[in-house]
C-alpha cells in the first residue's frame, strides 16, 4: 500500500497516518524526518543536504527526490508506505510519479483531507489546549501566528497538488471536519478498493 495524504496544516494527516501505521503496518515517510536521518547518516544525498541546510539554504526538490528514493530501497518501506507532507508542488508530484514509474511501483491512493479552513484555527487552539491540559508540550506550529503562516504557504504553493492528482483519476477527497474515527473509516473504505 502506497499513498499520499494532502490537506492543509491542522487537517489531521498525522493522526491519519499514525492509524494507517498502526492499522496496516507501513512506515509513514516525513521529508523533514527523512532529511535529518539521511544527514545523520552521511549518505550522499544527505551530504548534498547537509550543505544545504548549513548554508541556509532551501533543499532542492532533486535532493529530497533522492532521499525519497534511498529511503523507498529500505526493508520496511517494501509493505508500503505514506507519504505525509510531500509532494508539496506538482514539480515534486511528477518528480515522485517519475521515481516511482523507474522503480516499477505506483501510488495506490492519493487521500485529501478537505476542511473548511476558517475552522481551521479553531481546531489548533483545541489542540493546543487540550496538549496543555495533558501536561504535554504544545507544537510549535501551534502557534495562531505560525499557523496562519503555514496555512498561507499551503494555499500558494500546495494546493495545487491536488488538482494535479485529480486530473490524473488518481485524487479521493474525505470531509476532514469529520470525527476522527469517520475520516479512518472513509480512508479505509478507499484503500479496500484501491
Amino acid at each position: 500500500m502506497r499513498l499520499v495524504l494532502l490537506g492543509p496544516p491542522g487537517a489531521g494527516k498525522g493522526t491519519q497516518a499514525l492509524r494507517l501505521v498502526q492499522r496496516h503496518g507501513i512506515v509513514q515517510l516525513s521529508t523533514g524526518d527523512m532529511l535529518r536521518a539521511a544527514v545523520a547518516a552521511g549518505t550522499p544525498v544527505g551530504l548534498k543536504a547537509k550543505a544545504v541546510m548549513e548554508s541556509g539554504g532551501l533543499v532542492s526538490d532533486e535532493i529530497v527526490i533522492g532521499i525519497i528514493a534511498e529511503r523507498l530501497d529500505q526493508p520496511d518501506a517494501r509493505k508500503g508506505f505514506i507519504l505525509d507532507g510531500f509532494p508539496r508542488t506538482v514539480a515534486q508530484a511528477d518528480a515522485l510519479d517519475k521515481l516511482l514509474a523507474d522503480k516499477g511501483l505506483k501510488l495506490d491512493a492519493v487521500i485529501e483531507l478537505k476542511v473548511d479552513q476558517a475552522k481551521l484555527l479553531d481546531r489548533i487552539l483545541n489542540r493546543a489546549a487540550e496538549a496543555k491540559a495533558k501536561g504535554e508540550p504544545v507544537r510549535k506550529d501551534d502557534d495562531p501566528e505560525v499557523f496562519k503562516t503555514r496555512l498561507e504557504a499551503y494555499n500558494r504553493d500546495t494546493a495545487v497538488v491536488a488538482p494535479y492528482y485529480s486530473a490524473r483519476g488518481q485524487l479521493q477527497q474525505i470531509d476532514g471536519m469529520a470525527p476522527i474515527e469517520k475520516v479512518t473509516q472513509a480512508i479505509d473504505s478507499i484503500l479496500e478498493t484501491a
